[in-house]
């Protein structure tokens, strides 16, 4: 931007500080932000006497279904790679929704990935070669202290402890500071009060939950009102594509993860997981540029009835 010409400023400051300013300065044209739903509530009531450009993208707990599925050994697979950056992604999946008759073979998949994760220091070895981490901290120590808050509350409440990973099972300098350090954690069953069942945990705790109808799986599935992704375990795909459709999701993966995808991909969320237009190739240019008169954005509006690409 400085290169072309554009004039760039960086302004530093907690968000508490700077939204309210950012978002009503008459020099911005356009606002983008990621963060929790509270915030991004304030930031889209902030734009509503305005006719400023926005994407806000906010938390979704995106859910992994298990129905009617026997390829275990795949899911296997997905199941590790969800833990890169220790679950620190938007697009991560904490929340895995299994038939009950299935449960049984999905814990013989899933706990024995769960105790094979690896996190800690990339530089805690010995010699010349590097650990395979699967990831290192969080964010920061107070975001770690308050996701073991919730695990705490969520296990007061009912919740059943699966597993817990201990920090001792890390890979960590001689006297390193691990306070930031969250390890695997899989709680069965959080019940409706924990904040857990709910929201996004944003780090490496999953939540379980067992359901016995269709019916069940999608309403368990759609618990946060809207997500970003989700995804179907299930062996026969049309049952699958047909279970997709009632999902609060912008992006559904069949026996497969999904992500934001390349950049020519739409991307944005459904329900209270994301205000304003959506992004990805010329959707990311049409959102922050100025178009025709009377121009409309594809997007997640309150009045916009079009249901987003799968």
């Amino acid at each position: 931007m400085a290169r072309e010409g554009l004039p760039v400023t960086l302004l530093s400051g907690s968000g508490e500080e700077l939204s309210e300013v950012l978002v009503r300065a008459p020099e911005i044209g356009a606002v983008a932000f990621v963060g929790g739903r509270s915030n991004g509530g304030k930031v889209a009531a902030a734009l509503l006497d305005s006719d400023k450009r926005h994407f806000i993208e906010q938390e979704g707990l995106n859910a992994w279904g298990i129905w009617e599925f026997s390829q275990w050994d795949t899911l296997a697979g997905h199941l590790k790679k969800g833990f890169e950056y220790g679950k620190q992604r938007c697009t991560a999946y904490p929340r895995f929704v299994v038939q009950r008759g299935l449960v049984d073979k999905f814990l013989d998949t899933y706990l024995p990935v769960l105790k094979s994760v690896r996190f800690g220091h990339p530089l805690a070895v010995s010699g010349d070669s590097l650990p395979s981490l699967d990831y290192g901290p969080l964010i920061s120590a107070a975001k770690a202290d308050e996701l073991r808050r919730k695990v705490d509350e969520a296990i007061r409440h009912g919740a059943v402890p699966l597993y817990r990973g201990s920090l001792s099972a890390g890979s960590f300098l001689e006297g390193q500071d691990i306070s930031a350090y969250v390890a695997p954690t899989a709680l069965l069953a959080p019940p409706g009060r924990s904040r857990l069942m709910h929201a996004e945990p944003f780090g490496p705790v999953d939540t379980i939950i067992v359901v016995d109808t269709e019916e069940e799986l999608l309403s368990a599935m759609n618990a946060s009102n809207g997500a970003l992704v989700a995804s179907l375990a299930c062996d026969d795909e049309d049952v699958a594509a047909k279970l997709a459709k009632d999902l609060q999701a912008f992006k559904v993966g069949i026996n497969r993860p999904r992500s934001r995808g390349d950049r020519e991909e739409p991307f944005g969320g459904r329900g209270a997981s994301w205000k304003g237009a959506f992004v990805g190739g010329d959707l990311l240019v049409q959102a922050v540029t100025v178009g025709e008169p009377g121009e409309r954005l594809f997007g997640n509006f309150p009045d916009y009835s079009l249901d987003p690409p799968i």
